[in-house]
């Protein structure tokens, strides 16, 4: 098993605002926007399975993701003769949720077009995003879970995190906890390290399933009872 370098582009002007050029311009296309949504559920794709999804031909695909790869916005993993692709870290995967935020907005209030399930319980990466991540959030941030500024938890927030069982990483490199601005909902969820012990432990316990192939995640009977239960939450 092994990683394929990511090769960065090379140009004679290394400036930041040619860099920034370049990481704009390998998204500005319908295709390869296609295919990073599809790699928003942090989970490892094939070529073949993401042509697929951006409905192009394989070699069409092919070009895509040397294009991503060479602007470090994704990563190949080789496994025997396959190769897998995934997003390059959960950085890229807020600049994508960001994204769409920004895409979505309008100066009236339109009715919302992404479908329900969706809206109401996805992956953004490795963590929950929608509704049901929103309003855990805001329970969290009422609670006194947080410090000034929600970069880490508080001596409160991380007797409850231990309570329930989420598991965090002492030697991550990422912020603890950040606020990640929602797309669908406008508001925040919980992105970080706290962020994905989170959606770890809810897999764990079987508090929400994974649809294979897909963002959304349903949440099972078991969840529904624990959630309401851990973040005063009533669900229909």
């Amino acid at each position: 098993m092994n990683f394929l370098k990511t090769e960065y582009v090379s140009e004679s002007d290394d400036s930041l605002e040619k860099s920034m050029s370049l990481i704009a311009s390998s998204i500005a296309d319908p295709s390869r926007v296609s295919i990073l949504c599809a790699l928003m559920d942090g989970r490892a794709w094939t070529a073949t399975e993401l042509s697929v999804v951006a409905d192009i031909a394989a070699s069409t695909t092919s070009g895509h993701l040397h294009r991503l790869l060479s602007n470090g916005l994704v990563i190949c993993l080789t496994q025997g003769r396959h190769r897998y692709y995934s997003l390059a870290g959960h950085h890229i995967a807020e600049l994508l949720e960001n994204l769409m935020g920004v895409s979505m907005h309008t100066f009236k209030s339109p009715e919302p077009r992404t479908p329900v399930n969706l809206r109401f319980a996805r992956t953004c990466y490795d963590h929950l995003a929608g509704e049901l991540a929103v309003n855990i959030y805001a329970f969290m941030l009422q609670e006194g879970w947080f410090e000034a500024g929600g970069t880490a938890l508080t001596k409160t927030g991380q007797s409850h995190f231990q309570h329930i069982g989420a598991v965090l990483n002492p030697q991550s490199r990422r912020k603890s906890c950040s606020a990640c601005l929602d797309w669908s909902e406008r508001r925040f969820h919980l992105g970080g390290d706290a962020g994905s012990a989170m959606m770890t432990l809810f897999l764990q316990k079987e508090w929400i399933t994974r649809i294979q192939g897909y963002r959304e995640v349903n949440v099972t009977a078991r969840g529904r009872i624990a959630l309401g239960r851990q973040f005063n939450m009533k669900f229909d």
